[in-house]
Protein backbone atom coordinates (compact mmCIF):
# COMPACT_ATOMS: atom_id res chain seq x y z
CA UNK A 1 0.00 0.00 0.00
CA UNK A 2 1.28 3.51 -0.77
CA UNK A 3 0.03 6.56 0.85
CA UNK A 4 0.27 10.30 -1.01
CA UNK A 5 0.21 13.24 1.64
CA UNK A 6 0.21 16.68 0.17
CA UNK A 7 1.91 19.89 2.24
CA UNK A 8 2.04 23.63 0.73
CA UNK A 9 5.26 24.82 1.59
CA UNK A 10 4.84 28.23 4.71
CA UNK A 11 6.83 30.99 5.47
CA UNK A 12 7.77 29.13 8.81
CA UNK A 13 9.14 26.18 6.65
CA UNK A 14 11.96 28.21 5.21
CA UNK A 15 15.58 29.00 6.90
CA UNK A 16 17.99 31.65 6.45
CA UNK A 17 18.67 30.50 2.88
CA UNK A 18 15.63 31.10 1.46
CA UNK A 19 14.67 27.32 0.87
CA UNK A 20 13.18 24.60 3.46
CA UNK A 21 15.07 24.23 6.19
CA UNK A 22 16.61 20.65 6.82
CA UNK A 23 14.98 19.53 10.12
CA UNK A 24 10.90 20.47 8.13
CA UNK A 25 11.55 17.46 5.94
CA UNK A 26 11.58 15.37 9.09
CA UNK A 27 8.14 16.48 9.73
CA UNK A 28 6.75 16.38 6.23
CA UNK A 29 8.05 12.70 6.43
CA UNK A 30 6.23 12.53 10.07
CA UNK A 31 2.82 13.75 8.34
CA UNK A 32 3.32 11.09 5.67
CA UNK A 33 3.90 8.23 8.25
CA UNK A 34 1.27 9.59 10.16
CA UNK A 35 -1.26 9.41 7.14
CA UNK A 36 0.06 5.79 5.88
CA UNK A 37 -0.99 4.17 9.70
CA UNK A 38 -4.65 6.47 9.36
CA UNK A 39 -4.70 4.82 5.62
CA UNK A 40 -3.76 1.55 7.09
CA UNK A 41 -6.70 1.17 9.85
CA UNK A 42 -4.00 1.63 12.62
CA UNK A 43 -5.22 4.05 15.36
CA UNK A 44 -2.80 5.75 17.59
CA UNK A 45 -5.92 5.98 20.09
CA UNK A 46 -6.35 2.18 20.37
CA UNK A 47 -2.41 1.63 20.24
CA UNK A 48 -2.02 3.22 23.14
CA UNK A 49 -5.26 1.40 24.92
CA UNK A 50 -3.11 -1.52 24.57
CA UNK A 51 0.15 -0.11 25.81
CA UNK A 52 1.76 -0.17 21.96
CA UNK A 53 3.83 2.07 19.80
CA UNK A 54 6.28 2.16 17.56
CA UNK A 55 9.57 3.78 18.03
CA UNK A 56 12.62 4.94 15.15
CA UNK A 57 15.67 2.61 14.93
CA UNK A 58 17.06 4.02 12.21
CA UNK A 59 15.98 6.78 9.59
CA UNK A 60 18.60 7.64 6.38
CA UNK A 61 17.44 10.98 4.66
CA UNK A 62 19.21 11.99 0.98
CA UNK A 63 17.93 15.98 0.60
CA UNK A 64 18.44 15.76 -4.06
CA UNK A 65 16.91 19.03 -4.23
CA UNK A 66 15.51 22.10 -2.95
CA UNK A 67 12.18 23.02 -2.04
CA UNK A 68 10.93 27.11 -1.71
CA UNK A 69 8.31 29.24 -0.31
CA UNK A 70 4.70 28.14 -2.52
CA UNK A 71 5.82 24.92 -3.33
CA UNK A 72 3.19 22.25 -3.19
CA UNK A 73 4.96 18.74 -1.80
CA UNK A 74 3.81 15.41 -2.17
CA UNK A 75 5.08 13.31 0.10
CA UNK A 76 4.86 9.13 -0.98
CA UNK A 77 5.24 6.59 1.66
CA UNK A 78 5.28 2.80 1.09
CA UNK A 79 5.70 -0.03 3.71
CA UNK A 80 8.59 -2.31 2.20
CA UNK A 81 9.61 -4.68 4.89
CA UNK A 82 7.95 -6.47 7.85
CA UNK A 83 10.20 -8.02 10.19
CA UNK A 84 8.91 -10.20 13.32
CA UNK A 85 9.28 -6.92 15.67
CA UNK A 86 10.34 -4.26 12.83
CA UNK A 87 9.18 -2.65 9.83
CA UNK A 88 10.40 -0.22 7.51
CA UNK A 89 8.95 2.28 5.27
CA UNK A 90 10.64 3.85 2.00
CA UNK A 91 9.26 7.66 1.58
CA UNK A 92 9.53 10.13 -1.57
CA UNK A 93 9.12 13.90 -1.43
CA UNK A 94 8.15 15.25 -4.83
CA UNK A 95 7.35 18.49 -5.78
CA UNK A 96 4.70 19.92 -8.67
CA UNK A 97 6.46 19.47 -11.07
CA UNK A 98 6.81 15.79 -10.09
CA UNK A 99 10.84 16.56 -9.15
CA UNK A 100 11.89 13.93 -6.69
CA UNK A 101 13.79 16.17 -3.81
CA UNK A 102 13.63 14.12 -0.89
CA UNK A 103 14.38 10.11 -0.22
CA UNK A 104 14.00 8.86 3.46
CA UNK A 105 14.03 5.17 4.64
CA UNK A 106 12.47 3.96 8.28
CA UNK A 107 12.55 1.17 10.17
CA UNK A 108 10.71 0.99 13.00
CA UNK A 109 10.34 -0.82 15.95
CA UNK A 110 6.65 -2.27 17.65
CA UNK A 111 6.93 -1.44 21.09
CA UNK A 112 5.17 -2.21 24.21
CA UNK A 113 4.86 1.04 26.74
CA UNK A 114 4.46 -0.53 29.13
CA UNK A 115 7.12 -3.40 29.29
CA UNK A 116 9.49 -0.88 26.99
CA UNK A 117 10.65 -4.07 25.24
CA UNK A 118 9.55 -4.66 21.51
CA UNK A 119 7.04 -6.85 20.69
CA UNK A 120 5.65 -8.61 17.09
CA UNK A 121 4.71 -6.35 14.69
CA UNK A 122 0.51 -5.90 14.98
CA UNK A 123 -1.42 -7.29 11.29
CA UNK A 124 -2.54 -4.03 11.16
CA UNK A 125 0.40 -2.95 9.57
CA UNK A 126 1.79 -7.13 8.89
CA UNK A 127 -0.74 -7.63 6.53
CA UNK A 128 -0.15 -4.26 4.05
CA UNK A 129 3.19 -5.58 3.16
CA UNK A 130 1.85 -9.16 2.28
CA UNK A 131 -0.79 -7.37 0.13
CA UNK A 132 2.10 -6.19 -1.92
CA UNK A 133 4.63 -9.51 -2.25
Amino acid sequence: MQTVTKIMVSPEDIDQLGHVNYLKYILFLEKGVGNWYKQAGVSFRELREKDLGTVVLKMDVSYIKEARLGDTLFVKTTLTNVGTKSFSVKQEIYNQDDVLITEASKTFVMFNTATRKGVPVIDEIARHFKCTQ
